[in-house]
C-alpha cells in the first residue's frame, strides 16, 4: 500500500491540539485550527498560547500574536511565521524537529533542541541553542537523528535567506 495514501489529512477548519514534545524542557501543548494539509505538509493557526508575554532579546512572544505554523511528515524541522496584534510580520521561529505525527486530533512534534530566529527583514538569521542539542546525548542515543538534525538545521538558513520560497502555501487554494 502507498504510505501516501494511508496517510489522514486533516480537513481546513478542523481543530487539533499541537504538542511540541520537549527532552529538555516541559512539553507545550495548545489548541489550533487546520488552516491546510496536503498529506505532507501541514499547515495550523494559533494565538501566542500564553498569558503573559515572554522576551527572549531577539523578539517579544506577547498576547495578541498569531501562529502560522509548518509541520511536515517528511521533514526535520517547523517553521513557526509569527504576526503581533499591531506590529505585523515579527519573524520566523523554526525547531529542528522530527517529522511531525498526526493522529487522533494530535499533532506532536519532537523538538530537537535546535532552533533558528529570522527576522521580519531576513536581515538577523540565528542559530539557536546548540549547546543544549550537544549536551542532549542524542549524538550517544541516535547518531541518525542527529545527522538528520544537522542536515535539516543548514537546511533551514538556506530557506530562511531564500525567503522560505519553497514553504509558501496558497491560503486562497487552501480555503477553497
Amino acid at each position: 500500500m502507498d504510505q501516501q495514501a494511508a496517510v489522514s489529512v486533516l480537513a481546513p477548519g478542523s481543530h487539533v491540539l499541537v504538542s511540541l514534545v520537549k527532552r529538555s524542557h516541559r512539553n507545550i501543548e495548545y489548541p489550533a485550527v487546520v488552516a491546510f494539509d496536503d498529506g505532507t505538509h501541514i499547515v495550523v493557526q494559533a494565538p501566542w498560547s500564553e498569558q503573559d508575554a515572554r522576551d527572549l532579546g531577539y523578539v517579544r512572544f506577547e498576547p495578541g500574536d498569531m501562529f502560522t505554523e509548518h509541520y511536515w511528515r517528511d521533514r526535520w524541522y517547523s517553521v513557526k511565521e509569527i504576526r503581533g496584534e499591531q506590529a505585523g510580520l515579527k519573524g520566523w521561529y523554526c525547531d529542528v524537529a522530527r517529522p511531525v505525527r498526526v493522529r487522533d486530533g494530535l499533532l506532536a512534534s519532537e523538538d530537537l533542541d535546535l532552533d533558528l530566529w529570522v527576522s521580519a527583514d531576513r536581515r538577523t538569521v540565528l542559530r539557536l541553542d546548540q549547546d543544549d542539542f550537544d549536551a542532549s546525548g542524542l549524538a550517544e542515543r541516535d547518531p541518525d537523528a542527529v545527522r538528520e538534525a544537522l542536515r535539516a538545521f543548514d537546511e533551514l538558513e538556506r530557506l530562511a535567506r531564500d525567503g522560505f520560497t519553497e514553504i509558501a502555501w496558497d491560503a486562497t487554494a487552501a480555503a477553497g
